[in-house]
C-alpha cells in the first residue's frame, strides 16, 4: 500500500488534489491493494457473517483470492487501470470457490473493460462501476432487496453517479458511495434472503448482516479512503 498517488489531471499545474485525480493504474493498484488489506482485517468477520447464513467461508474465500491477487500484482506492471482491475478479476475468477469468486471476479472484470486506456475520469469509472453491478445481476439474478451484496452496490453506484453529476470529483463521488455502500450493509439486516445459500434458511435469515454486502461495502470504503 505504500504507492503513490500523483496528480493525474495536471501535472505541472500545481499541487495535486484529491478532486483533481482520475483513475490510472497507480491508483487502481492502490485500491485493490487496500481492499486486499481490508478484508485482511475483516477475514473473521466477514466468515462469522457468513456462518450465521451461509457456508461460513466467505471471509477465508475472500482472503485466498486476495492474496492471489497481491502476488500477481507483484508480478506484473498493469499498463493502465483497465488492466489492473481485469487481472484482479481473472484471478478472483480462477482461485476463489462459492459465489464470491465468480461475482466480484465478473465485477472486476466488466469494470477493467469499461475503462479506458488513459487515466478515467470519474464520469468514466462511474460507467465502469455501473458495469461491474450489471455483471453482477446478470450472474447472480439478485435485485436489490435480496439480501445479497447487490444491496450495498446498488445504492453506492447511484450515490457516486449523482456525486459525479453534481460535479464533484473522484474522492468526493467514492465518499458519497462509500456512506451509502455502508447504509445498504446495514439495511440487509432485517430482510429476508431471497438468493443464494442464505434463502434456505427462510425467516430465519432476517436479523443477520449480508456478508457479502459488507464485504462490498469495504469495497467501496477503500476506494475513498485511496482516493481522499
Amino acid at each position: 500500500m505504500d504507492h503513490d498517488t500523483p496528480d493525474h489531471a495536471g501535472a505541472g499545474t500545481g499541487p495535486s488534489t484529491p478532486e483533481a485525480r482520475a483513475l490510472d493504474a497507480p491508483l487502481a493498484e492502490a485500491w485493490i491493494r487496500a481492499l486486499a488489506a481490508a478484508v485482511d482485517v475483516h477475514q473473521r468477520e466477514l466468515t462469522d457473517l457468513d456462518s450465521a447464513i451461509g457456508d461460513g467461508d466467505h471471509g477465508s474465500n475472500l482472503h485466498r483470492g486476495f492474496t492471489a491477487v497481491l502476488a500477481v500484482l507483484d508480478a506484473l506492471q498493469p499498463a493502465d487501470a483497465g488492466a489492473v482491475l481485469g487481472r484482479t478479476g481473472s484471478t478472483l475468477i480462477s482461485k476463489v470457490g462459492g459465489a464470491s469468486g465468480p461475482l466480484y471476479g465478473s465485477a472486476f472484470r466488466a469494470m477493467g473493460a469499461a475503462l479506458p486506456p488513459s487515466p478515467a475520469t470519474p464520469a468514466e469509472f462511474a460507467g465502469a462501476l455501473a458495469a461491474g453491478l450489471a455483471a453482477v445481476r446478470r450472474l447472480g439474478g439478485a435485485a436489490p432487496g435480496d439480501k445479497t451484496l447487490v444491496d450495498a452496490y446498488t445504492p453506492a453506484l447511484a450515490a457516486f453517479e449523482r456525486a459525479v453529476a453534481g460535479g464533484a470529483g473522484l474522492a468526493g463521488a467514492a465518499s458519497a458511495a462509500a456512506e451509502a455502500a455502508e447504509r445498504g450493509m446495514r439495511a440487509t439486516t432485517p430482510l429476508q434472503a431471497r438468493k443464494g445459500r442464505a434463502s434456505y434458511l427462510g425467516p430465519r435469515s432476517i436479523g443477520h448482516q449480508d456478508p457479502g454486502a459488507t464485504s462490498t461495502a469495504l469495497l467501496f470504503r477503500t476506494l475513498a479512503d485511496v482516493t481522499g
